[in-house]
């Protein structure tokens, strides 16, 4: 597996947004901070075949701003989100066709609708791309069995979509 290592020095632009905050992070030990950054690969190591060692792709902060405390609601929210798609997880009720998000996706919503319609959307396409995955890797299928493939997983999409079952029952 490559290896993520970051750079200890920042770019002039990100050391300026930092500055403010340096002081007081260092008064408090325990001082947490958000920030919104964008970081460029600087060095990439590719080990000999054979050799023991990891591959390594150092990166370096190109861009940071942190927020004000009037701004971290927004930036919390948004890092939710973007947890939530990352992970989204769900099960497809095969008599349905429904995809029924789990417990721990269905917390991170917070009830909202956009985040749970997302979510559910996320984990449709999880699930159907991993089934696609496994008809592409598995035994070897006739046209007649491919084309039997490929219409499940059109109509699981369109279920998704329409957040009902493939043959049109809720």
């Amino acid at each position: 597996m490559t290896q993520l290592k970051f750079d200890a020095k920042v770019s002039a632009s990100a050391q300026e947004a930092l500055e403010p905050h340096v002081r007081p992070v260092y008064a408090t030990p325990a001082a947490r901070r958000l920030f919104i950054g964008e970081f460029a690969a600087i060095e990439r190591t590719e080990p000999a075949p054979g050799s023991e060692k990891e591959a390594s792709v150092k990166v370096r902060i190109v861009s940071l701003e942190l927020p004000t405390e009037q701004q971290e609601g927004a930036i919390r929210e948004a890092l939710r989100y973007l947890y939530l798609q990352r992970t989204a997880r769900g099960t497809l009720d095969d008599e349905t066709g429904q995809l029924e998000l789990d417990e721990a996706t269905l917390r991170l919503t917070g009830g909202q609708l956009a985040f749970i319609e997302s979510a559910r959307l996320r984990a449709a396409l999880r699930h159907w791309a991993n089934y696609a995955r496994q008809v592409v890797h598995g035994p070897d299928l006739t046209m007649s069995e491919v084309r039997h493939e490929l219409q499940a997983v059109a109509d699981g999409l369109k279920a998704a979509l329409e957040g009902a079952h493939p043959d049109g029952g809720e």
